[in-house]
């Protein structure tokens, strides 16, 4: 722990070197520029119809993104403390939202402004590569879910969810089952039985 920081600069100085080592110096100008922000459970950080102008850290609670399509809910992803989060379409289209950002429990966040995003890009080398891998990494576990959505069985979806998307422990010590079952293209009933039918098999 850095003891020039506070406690919110050492977790994102962490956070960023978890991807490519960076210098005290190279962070100053990203600590100037981070804000934070405390959301309530059940508080609407991005509702449908705004813009994304934000790229958030959780710090502690939990983010739930989601669509709703003919009034059914349909979860996008979860960010939990240690994750980053937005909405990219609308972020890098400057479009309204189609998705809703909730705070599940009380919840803590870090983020960035647009503006302030493509400062540092330009003038801030390591930032620039930090943020391109971390976006990488966001695509890379939605193109597996994307695929493990695919599946019609509900054992090889809960298995693909296992073996391929990295969050998977942490989903599942964190989140709510009817959450997972939702993220999973799955009724709650049919997570439950699948779930019980794996460990039996281990």
């Amino acid at each position: 722990m850095k003891e020039n920081f506070s406690v919110e600069e050492n977790v994102l100085f962490d956070f960023l070197n978890q991807v490519y080592p960076i210098t005290e110096t190279d962070f100053t100008p990203l600590s100037k520029v981070i804000k934070k922000k405390k959301l309530r459970k059940g508080e609407i950080l991005l509702n449908i119809g705004q813009t994304e102008t934000k790229t958030s850290l959780v710090l502690k609670g939990f983010i739930h993104q989601y669509v709703i399509i003919e009034e059914n809910l349909f979860t996008i992803d979860f960010s939990l403390a240690g994750m980053s989060f937005n909405n990219f379409t609308s972020y890098m289209e400057n479009s309204p939202s189609n998705q809703v950002q909730e705070a599940i429990t009380d919840t803590e966040i870090l983020y960035f402004e647009k503006n302030d995003i493509e400062k540092l890009l330009l003038e801030n080398h390591p930032f620039s590569y930090i943020y391109t891998k971390l976006f990488e990494q966001v695509h890379l576990e939605r193109e597996k879910r994307s695929l493990l959505l695919q599946h019609k069985n509900a054992c090889k979806k809960y298995e693909l969810f296992l073996d391929t998307i990295s969050k998977s422990k942490a989903f599942l010590e964190q989140v709510p089952q009817k959450l997972i079952a939702n993220y999973l293209g799955i009724t709650p009933e049919t997570y439950s039985r699948v779930k019980k039918e794996f460990l039996k098999r281990k």
